[in-house]
């Protein structure tokens, strides 16, 4: 009886683990949760030797890595709750003899079939208890997989913004927007700088809710946002200089955006920097990208 209740414990705590990662991963505003957040700070921190090419699939393994931790725990823990049952508690389909499997094989296999959905029918729970936990681990394999495709699915959006705000930078680099401030049109300079702005807090709000997108490095460096992003603390610093009111304030609202993003990147992912340029610069070298735009 003891092992019963040992291994029936043990079990719940593995699917309780899972559920809780899962939910804080997916349904959390913050979209933290502890285990995926470790398996993929790990892939990513040992991807970094690596090239380049080969590092542009980290996120998307990482998200797959996640997954597979979420099944694991929930056949594990399932397998242990059947465990004490196994074979007593269940019937056989003819031609199938339990002597033939061992019992922590078979638990394990009822927990897979079962949280895939299958039901094969080869074997069926018999007693109460293990009857009122099948059903339960199917919702939970459903539920799995509805959220690991739509986890899948909403990394894109995040993405494509920062690729179009990288793009935006490097543009404005290459024309010197920083350096001809002072000769625009003020009206000119504080629509691109308020433009800059919203989007920063944009994918300020992305590090937040989709923590997972950090770990997705692009291969074009013309879309890699660590890699332009710093170049936007001379733009604001130049238009919070201005003679001009509305550039000045323009130039102002730019540097608090880029303070509060730089906030995230230092509390959430690169724990290192200092002022904001320093953690713009860890940002940029946790990625890959040495140097000045």
């Amino acid at each position: 009886m003891g092992a019963e209740v040992f291994l029936t414990v043990g079990g719940a705590l593995l699917v309780a683990t899972g559920l809780h990662d899962m939910f804080h991963s997916l349904m959390n505003p913050s979209g933290r949760g502890h285990v995926s957040r470790w398996i993929m700070h790990g892939i990513w921190c040992a991807s970094k030797p690596l090239g380049r090419r080969f590092r542009a699939v980290v996120g998307p393994a990482a998200l797959v890595t996640v997954v597979i931790a979420w099944v694991a725990f929930q056949v594990l823990g399932f397998a242990l709750i059947y465990l004490p049952h196994v074979p007593t508690g269940l019937t056989y389909a003819p031609g199938i003899d339990p002597a033939n499997y061992s019992d922590p094989a078979e638990a394990l296999y009822i927990s897979l079939v079962t949280l895939s959905t299958l039901g094969f029918g080869d074997v069926v729970a018999t007693q109460a208890w293990v009857r009122m936990t099948v059903p339960f681990e199917g919702l939970i394999g459903f539920a799995l997989l509805t959220s690991a495709l739509t986890w899948f699915s909403r990394v894109y959006s995040p993405l494509e913004r920062r690729r179009a705000l990288a793009l935006e930078i490097r543009s404005l680099v290459g024309v010197g927007f920083a350096d001809r401030c002072p000769e625009l049109d003020p009206r000119e300079v504080s629509r691109v700088l308020d433009g800059l702005s919203t989007q920063l807090d944009m994918i300020r709000v992305d590090f937040t809710q989709h923590t997972e997108t950090y770990y997705f490095r692009e291969v074009d460096e013309d879309l890699s946002l660590p890699r332009w992003l710093s170049a936007v603390v001379p733009m604001a610093a130049v238009a919070g200089s201005s003679s001009y009111p509305g550039v000045t304030m323009s130039g102002q609202r730019l540097t608090a955006s880029l303070d509060r993003l730089a906030e995230v990147l230092k509390s959430g992912f690169a724990r290192s920097g200092g002022d904001t340029a320093g953690i713009l610069a860890a940002y940029a070298s946790d990625h890959g990208h040495t140097g000045r735009p």
